[in-house]
């Protein structure tokens, strides 16, 4: 059973917290975001996770306590709102900090928000279903498959299987700002997938394919390029027709060419920038593409993970690639997903940042525990991603 509950009274920590953000804003500039292993009360009309009965404290259910006392005191310096669904053998649900900061509205518990890197499981789903319809072979080649990408340069074959679990030898492409302050001046602009992946191949191969594992969006760039040209239909439409829909993941969906707003309900975004708390919501995020390009909601996510694990997604034996991490040194990622250990429990997830925004799914293999959050992490896209891990998904997992 899910638990909720409300905060009928705001600290007075949280109050100087939420004038402290504002004044920040007020004062800076205003514009027009891996998953890891593992904070301060929640203002008066945001909601956060309520401790279970004391019965139910000593079950195998999630450790409401260390839940709540993770949302605890938003906003702060490190996020303006938290997000959180816990799954499996019990539930849990938590909502804390400010839809804005500016007017200090509550968190919105259905709120969009841009997932990150959690597309690369929605692009691993629709590449491992056109293997078992027989429309892409693993083991076949980018030069097959997209002639004329890869240049001589590339003297051995780059398999879709490499693409998937990050051992192609593919170099980062092209980007508009490695990190928030180099991209912020040119959020606005548009940066296409066929240029990302120009900017790569123009560097040649880092190594040889296959024998090492380097995580990076460049790899999932060309396997939904991939997509485009084996289905002779955009990418976008394909995850709708083939995940969103019949998963019932109906506030999900990929932002059109140029597009820089988060459409529906969602909470803002910030990042500091120069010392200043910046809204970074409003910004041009298709050059990350079948990398990165997701917006969803908490709810749409737990779907996706549930519908995954159990198979309605992807079949048998394809599903088994996500799960099977290659044969190279220090690998902990199968297609798309991360292996990890939390307190003992392997843990099997993808994390995702964007500015303003760090979002990750995670569950036990059998799962027995779940869990989604997004958080508007004020350093998404720098050390604040695994912060943000650490404060939210070991509580999820600690017993």
């Amino acid at each position: 059973m899910r638990r909720t509950g409300r905060v009928s009274s705001p600290a007075r920590r949280t109050a100087l917290v939420a004038a402290g953000l504002v004044a920040a804003l007020a004062a800076g500039p205003l514009a027009a975001p891996a998953f890891a292993a593992p904070g301060s009360s929640a203002p008066a009309s945001s909601t956060a996770g309520s401790p279970a009965p004391a019965s139910a404290r000593d079950t195998s259910g999630p450790d409401a306590k260390a839940l709540s006392a993770a949302l605890a005191g938003l906003p702060d310096h490190d996020a303006t709102a938290a997000l959180v669904r816990v799954g499996g053998n019990g539930g849990w649900q938590g909502t804390a900090g400010v839809r804005d900061v500016r007017t200090g509205a509550p968190a919105l518990e259905n709120a969009r928000f841009r997932a990150g890197s959690v597309t690369k499981v929605v692009t691993a789903a629709i590449v491992l279903q056109l293997a078992a319809e027989g429309r892409i072979d693993l083991d076949g080649t980018v030069q097959r498959y997209l002639p004329g990408l890869l240049t001589k340069d590339f003297k051995e074959p780059v398999t879709v299987r490499q693409l998937l679990d990050y051992t192609s030898g593919l170099q980062p492409g092209a980007s508009l700002g490695d990190t928030v302050e180099a991209g912020y001046p040119h959020r606005f602009e548009t940066l296409t997938p066929r240029q990302v992946v120009a900017a790569s191949v123009a560097r040649g191969p880092a190594y040889t394919p296959g024998t090492r594992q380097t995580y990076g969006n460049i790899h999932y760039t060309v396997l939904g390029l991939l997509v485009e040209k084996v289905t002779g239909d955009s990418y976008a439409h394909q995850a709708q027709v083939r995940i969103f829909r019949p998963l019932g993941m109906r506030h999900s969906s990929f932002p059109a060419a140029g597009d820089t707003g988060i459409h529906g309900p969602h909470n803002r975004g910030y990042d500091w920038i120069d010392g200043k708390l910046v809204d970074v919501t409003e910004w041009n995020m298709t050059d990350r593409f079948a990398a990165g390009d997701l917006v969803s909601t908490t709810a749409d996510l737990e779907r996706l993970l549930v519908g995954l694990f159990r198979g309605r997604v992807v079949p048998e034996p394809q599903l088994r690639e996500m799960f099977t991490l290659p044969d190279v040194p220090d690998a902990h990622y199968g297609a798309a997903l991360e292996r990890i250990e939390v307190n003992g429990k392997v843990v099997w997830g993808k994390g995702g940042s964007r500015p303003g925004y760090t979002a990750a799914i995670a569950a036990t293999r059998d799962l027995s525990r779940t869990l989604v959050y997004s958080v508007n992490s004020t350093d998404a896209k720098g050390p604040g991603q695994q912060a943000a891990a650490e404060r939210f998904a070991f509580p999820a997992f600690n017993r």
